[in-house]
């Protein structure tokens, strides 16, 4: 009597090994994609905020001539919010994404990790099985020998 126990790793660890975690700029695919993310990269700064802000200010003292309210309200929900909210808005997005990309590296190798232990123990359980089976052939042994004296 033995144990035969044969541990077959899952084929996703091999393939999970080879590709590491998945990363934000990993997405742009083909030329449309890189224009959206280098204009993404450019826009979303608080550089760009800041010129759209400078931007906007030109047109102010024209919505202050008019001298109605509605005017300026204009000015601040159409031109001032909608320019420089779109920038800062994005300078958000763009560390929100910064911040995922840790937390899936993270993830990635805690898994990574953790896959590690699992090999030690499946290693660890291999050992006790070959201890376990010399266990079961001195016993084995030990029963015959007594059978034998029968």
């Amino acid at each position: 009597m033995s144990i035969a126990f044969k541990h077959v790793p899952h084929p996703h660890i091999a393939d999970r090994k080879k590709s590491g975690p998945p990363k934000t700029a990993d997405e742009s695919v083909g030329l449309n994609g890189k224009v959206a993310l280098v204009l993404t990269t450019v826009v979303g700064t608080m550089w760009c905020a800041y010129a759209f802000a400078g931007l906007a200010l030109v047109a102010l003292p024209s919505a202050l001539s008019g001298g109605r309210l509605l005017d300026l309200i204009q000015w601040i929900s159409q031109t001032f919010i909608q320019l420089v909210m779109l920038s800062v808005i994005m300078v958000g997005q763009n560390i929100l994404g910064r911040a995922s990309d840790k937390r899936a590296d993270m993830t990635y190798k805690d898994a990574d990790a953790t896959f590690h232990e699992s090999e030690q123990i499946q290693a660890h359980l291999l050992e006790q099985d070959a201890a376990i089976n010399t266990l079961l052939d001195k016993i084995a042994k030990l029963e015959a020998a007594l059978v034998a004296r029968k």
